[in-house]
């Protein structure tokens, strides 16, 4: 390193210069009275982009998703009077393992003592859903601690880091010798540290024994862009690979060993079905949470398999099944090494070959032609899946969030090349994702951004309708309207046997007409035939769309879901599965 200089610089020239360093060149964010000194160097002395949402809580989302796309940690800011509308974002990048640096001007330290308006102990409301929460308390110190934030947002088990900033810090004067970065935390994993090599012998040794083991991946697998060693991994030892849905397209789902989605939000029976009678079962970068394991049932009895867990978070590893090897580290740095010794060590192993791909058609093509009546002026969301599949381009990138926006594309969409071009929010679930996880997609991604959500979710961010058309780039929100919270709806029906969910329904609204006043090109799905024209046109148009569908809701026509599944059969119910 070059012999340090000394730079008088205020504040949020500081951050400005540290986070330009750090290689951000997008900041998503609010404003308010508090951060208008941040602005005013901001405007006058650096490139990076600020992202202006129309709600906090939609700038977060929008973070959390861009930094799931970029593979580099996401900056949030919002000022003191917003600050808790961040918690929803917060929480889903906490518990799906992203990194976000998240800075929360405010008002004076210790003015909040004296009622002060906007005043809020923000560090400890963020304490508990962050890696760490800290205050900027001088100008000196922000080198180190946006270095620190850095660190600690990217390695280990990514996650958000809260900087609070109080508004005079943002005009304070230092002498600053410490204007660096360290490149290794621009981007996420920092560090791959390998699982204890014994370990890995061990889990090798059971793998080369099982008569028929499986590989589930969960979104640490995309994380860790870990996808061309587990393909190597599963091919060399003929393992077929499946993912939870936040782990969507780990691998090329149309390859032969790939069992694409499984567990409780989006997988098919025939996938379900090979795990429940898999002997060995890998988890790699999965936090075996309810949603990917249809609420712990879907190995059966565990004491009659063999489990093997891979995850960067200790505590992951081993936290709802009992393991025969446990692995801490790296999925790639780990599972490449796993490769190598396989290599060298048994070079000469051959496995017979497997080939799901006639499986998982017959499984598609079974629902694709299955025909169940939909209920009037409803239109079925299989074939809207079934479409979008045929026509997606290679470069788009699909955002879902919970219900039927989400439940259809996860089963039946094929991502045919890996990466992580499926953004959802299925750690934490919370509704009205969709829109604001677009927002990130079109500015971490060149190409088409396709948002599903539902008329429940839409209504918590049709405010950033302007945000998506005054970027000028190519997004297609499709909604899939039911007028009513269609998966509590579900839930209360089909699982409590409430007769009549008076808490779910609401009024209707024309959305497209909501969506021209925002500038989009609209249009309304009113039969099948509609579906590939206006997705077909809607994709190819480089601006702002909109696109509505009447669908069904959970009750009616039962989706993807097991444990409904299972309802709908013991009561001669519609379904897919």
């Amino acid at each position: 390193m070059n012999q340090p200089h000394t730079t008088r610089m205020n504040g949020a020239q500081i951050i400005l210069k540290m986070l330009e360093l750090h290689g951000v060149s997008h900041v998503f964010g609010l404003p308010g009275e508090t951060t208008i000194g941040w602005y005013k160097e901001w405007r006058a002395n650096s490139g990076i982009e600020f992202v202006l949402t129309r709600d906090e809580r939609t700038a977060a989302f929008a973070a959390e998703a861009y930094a799931k796309i970029t593979g580099r940690p996401a900056v949030l800011e919002a000022p003191s009077p917003g600050v808790t509308h961040c918690t929803p974002g917060i929480t889903e990048a906490f518990l799906s393992s992203v990194p976000v640096i998240y800075f929360s001007s405010d008002i004076p330290v210790n003015q909040d003592k004296k009622h002060g308006l906007t005043g809020v102990d923000q560090t400890r409301l963020y304490d508990s859903i962050c890696k760490e929460s800290f205050v900027l308390t001088n100008a000196r110190d922000i080198p180190f601690l946006i270095r620190r934030a850095f660190r600690v947002a990217t390695s280990g088990r990514p996650a958000p880091v809260h900087i609070r900033v109080p508004i005079n810090i943002f005009g304070e004067e230092a002498e600053i010798t410490d204007l660096y970065a360290e490149p290794d935390y621009s981007t996420y994993p920092a560090h791959r540290p390998v699982a204890d090599h014994s370990k890995i012998r061990a889990a090798i040794d059971v793998l080369l024994a099982a008569q028929k083991p499986a590989i589930v991946c969960g979104q640490g697998a995309l994380i860790s862009k870990a996808s061309d060693a587990i393909l190597e991994l599963a091919e060399r030892l003929q393992i077929p690979v499946g993912t939870t849905t936040p782990g969507k397209g780990t691998i090329p789902e149309d390859h032969p060993l790939a069992l694409r989605v499984i567990g409780g939000r989006g997988g098919m029976e025939y996938s379900n079905q090979y795990l429940l009678e898999a002997d060995t079962i890998f988890f790699v970068g999965s936090n075996t949470d309810s949603a990917g394991t249809d609420h712990w049932k879907l190995y059966g009895d565990p004491y009659t398999k063999n489990f093997l867990h891979l995850d960067i978070a200790e505590a992951h590893v081993g936290n709802t099944f009992p393991l025969r090897v446990g692995l801490v580290g790296d999925a790639r740095a780990t599972i490449e090494y796993m490769v190598e010794i396989l290599k060298a060590e048994h070079p000469g192993l051959q496995r017979t070959p497997l080939d799901l791909n006639p499986i998982k058609q017959t499984a598609l093509d079974k629902v694709f032609n299955s025909n169940i009546p939909m209920p009037e002026g409803t239109i079925s969301p299989v074939k809207l899946s079934q479409v979008l599949d045929r026509i997606m381009p290679d470069d788009a990138l699909v955002t879902s969030e919970p219900g039927v926006s989400a439940i259809y594309p996860s089963a039946l969409l094929t991502f045919r090349k890996p990466g992580r071009r499926y953004i959802t929010n299925y750690s934490m679930g919370a509704l009205g994702y969709s829109v604001p996880a677009g927002v990130g997609a079109i500015y971490a991604h060149d190409g088409p951004v396709i948002s599903f959500t539902g008329d429940g979710s839409f209504a918590f961010v049709i405010g950033d309708m302007e945000t998506l058309k005054r970027s000028d780039k190519n997004i297609t929100v499709v909604l899939t309207r039911n007028d009513t919270f269609g998966w509590i709806r579900g839930e209360a029906i089909l699982l409590d046997d409430v007769d009549e969910p008076w808490t779910t329904d609401f009024g209707r609204v024309d959305y497209c007409k909501v969506a021209e006043g925002f500038g989009f090109k609209t249009a309304r799905i009113t039969s099948e035939a509609d579906i590939e024209p206006i997705l077909s046109d809607a994709i190819a148009n480089p601006g702002a769309n909109f696109i509505e569908m009447m669908v069904p809701s959970q009750d009616k026509i039962i989706p993807f879901v097991p444990n409904w599944v299972r309802v709908a059969r013991a009561k001669n119910l519609p379904h897919f599965y």
